[in-house]
């Protein structure tokens, strides 16, 4: 019984994503939506059967995107079937909100590396030829305008430091992969929630974005990668380009951390929310001023354990 329970599921499940996966292809205006709710049937039916159990499901979806869909649904399937399986897996073993988000993020991650590999290998496109030449065509525009209104010779300067940052844009790739499948994480696992709560009658939800605590040890692969640019690297190395990621990963997640604190210490002072609120506002319209400080204050809840030192204060 339980044999054809599962069976039944999984067919019902992938003819569910099917819909979904042609509705994202070909209907304008509600393409968005179906493609966040894309890994909803992977991730329910993992959180039923387990990630193995997924694997059959996944092999179909692959099968069936391939023939209702065009070439570019296999890529997507991968995506949005990794993403699902590791979050419905990690539901389905008890883990908490955000080992599961950090489950689901690497399932993302996965799947968008192999997007990645198998868009250069089967359409023969160079992601990073492709940006740099982007940017230059941006540059070449502005330039072009400045030229029209002027001001070329007051701004040829500024324009070519612009452009030299600009093009460092590729070299943060994999942080941006990185961030695209902590997005994508969180979105399908806020959905599932929603959904699996109806069908299940469960309880499952995200505690208190105060109450988020990052692992110590990202301040000291903070502090090493830290270290290293001190010193003079090539920057067309592998060196230069992983500690310059690191930095920009582990940088915003301790950025993250510092804004649940200062949610943290709202909530235990019995502040309004208008404080940890308007504090992310300010950082984004001024993250040149805030952004560091918001860091420091990460690190500091994560190395020194304030939260604990004021909670026993109270006390």
């Amino acid at each position: 019984m339980n044999a054809s329970k599962k069976l039944t599921d999984g067919a019902l499940l992938t003819a569910i994503y099917i819909v979904l996966l042609l509705i994202a292809l070909f209907v304008p205006l509600i393409e968005l939506v179906a493609t966040f709710l894309l890994p909803i049937p992977f991730i329910i039916f993992a959180f039923r059967y387990d990630w193995k159990s997924s694997l059959l499901m996944f092999v179909a979806t692959l099968f069936l995107s391939a023939i209702f869909g065009t070439i570019f649904s296999l890529p997507i399937t991968i995506l949005m079937g990794l993403g699902g399986i590791m979050l419905g897996g990690a539901m389905h073993s008890g883990l908490s909100a955000y080992e599961v988000w950090a489950r689901g993020t690497i399932g993302f991650v996965g799947g968008l590396l192999l997007i990645f590999v198998f868009s250069q290998l089967l359409f023969q496109v160079n992601w990073i030829e492709e940006i740099n030449l982007m940017l230059s065509q941006s540059m070449q525009t502005s330039q072009d305008l400045m030229n029209q209104l002027g001001l070329g010779n007051q701004t040829e300067e500024q324009l070519e430091l612009i452009e030299e940052q600009m093009m460092s844009i590729t070299e943060l790739i994999p942080v941006g992969i990185a961030f695209i499948a902590i997005i994508m994480a969180f979105i399908s696992q806020w959905f599932s929630y929603k959904i699996i709560n109806r069908l299940e009658n469960k309880n499952l939800h995200f505690p208190p974005f105060r109450t988020l605590k990052l692992p110590v040890s990202l301040i000291w692969i903070y502090f090493f990668a830290l270290i290293f640019t001190f010193f003079e690297l090539d920057p067309s190395s592998t060196l230069y380009l992983g500690v310059n990621n690191i930095l920009m990963l582990v940088g915003m997640l301790l950025t993250i951390q510092g804004f649940s604190f200062i949610f943290f210490y709202a909530h235990h002072k019995n502040m309004s929310k208008l404080l940890p609120v308007g504090s992310i506002i300010l950082t984004i319209l001024f993250p040149f001023l805030l952004l560091y400080l918001v860091r420091l204050i990460g690190i500091i809840d994560m190395g020194f354990g304030m939260r604990e030192r004021i909670t026993q204060g109270k006390k």
